[in-house]
């Protein structure tokens, strides 16, 4: 249920902070380990990502595909294409770090790199939603 005092996208973004605030500390003292990181960043740009559709007010089905979600935004945001690069590389860990089996161990340099995406997208979202 939605707060309130809130409106919709700014849940995003808080669910998004809380994301990252977990990130950050597991990067900072690397107490935890880097696909954590890496799953975390996913997470970062899908929620923000949702954030700037909600703020528009377009609808998305419950998809974690940070593809996808950039198609639903070309509309409104078509600069939303400069993310691309970004939202391909953090796509992966959605899936790579929750399933075991055939997928790589993830590095600090990989979690670090995550950790950079995520922060540009949620960059560009801020900008967007709060000039």
């Amino acid at each position: 249920m939605l707060n309130s005092n809130l409106k919709a996208h700014e849940e995003w973004i808080k669910k998004a902070a809380d994301d990252e605030l977990n990130a950050k500390s597991i990067l900072t003292h690397r107490d935890g380990a880097p696909s954590g990181v890496c799953f975390l960043s996913q997470q970062i740009a899908e929620k923000y990502l949702k954030a700037l559709l909600v703020f528009h007010q377009k609808p998305f089905l419950k998809v974690h595909d940070l593809l996808d979600l950039e198609t639903r935004l070309l509309e409104t945001q078509p600069d939303v294409k400069t993310l691309h690069q970004g939202l391909v590389s953090l796509n992966r860990y959605y899936i790579e770090t929750r399933y075991p089996g055939d997928y790589p161990d993830f590095s600090w340099q990989d979690a670090d790199e995550a950790f950079k995406a995520a922060s540009n997208i949620a960059n560009f979202v801020k900008q967007r939603i709060h000039p």
